[in-house]
């Protein structure tokens, strides 16, 4: 199967539970190395494996990834990306805003409430 990518490609990759905005660094046989230059969805919190469930034995925080980190990205897992590329530290604030207010409007949902409370840790921790 050949690469309808190339390197360089500005791109929306899906990566887990996030989204980032980056730029084609390499090909793989299988897959496309994409390098973060910015977040546009930050990361659920919780258990990948039992989404949205508060009562597992371990509720994973997940930080969104770094800038310049690199990430290994199915290509059905990613889009062009065609308008300005945001800085990253205000792309990483406005994803995690989004987030925690996105788990705000759930309510008292458990898994939410629980979700929110890695959310406000770690954004105690992207400031420092």
């Amino acid at each position: 199967m050949q690469n309808v990518w190339k390197i360089g490609d500005v791109v929306l990759a899906q990566y887990k539970t996030g989204e980032y905005i980056g730029k084609v660094f390499d090909l793989t046989s299988t897959r496309v190395v994409v390098q973060v230059l910015a977040v546009a969805r930050h990361p659920e919190q919780g258990d990948l494996h039992n989404p949205q469930q508060a009562d597992v034995p371990f509720f994973h925080q997940r930080k969104a990834l770094a800038y310049n980190e690199r990430a290994l990205v199915y290509e059905h897992q990613l889009r062009p990306w065609q308008a300005d590329i945001p800085a990253y530290e205000e792309s990483l604030q406005a994803a995690l805003v989004a987030e925690m207010a996105r788990m705000k409007a759930m309510g008292d949902n458990p898994w939410a409430l629980r979700g929110l409370d890695e959310l406000q840790r770690l954004a105690s921790e992207y400031r420092q």
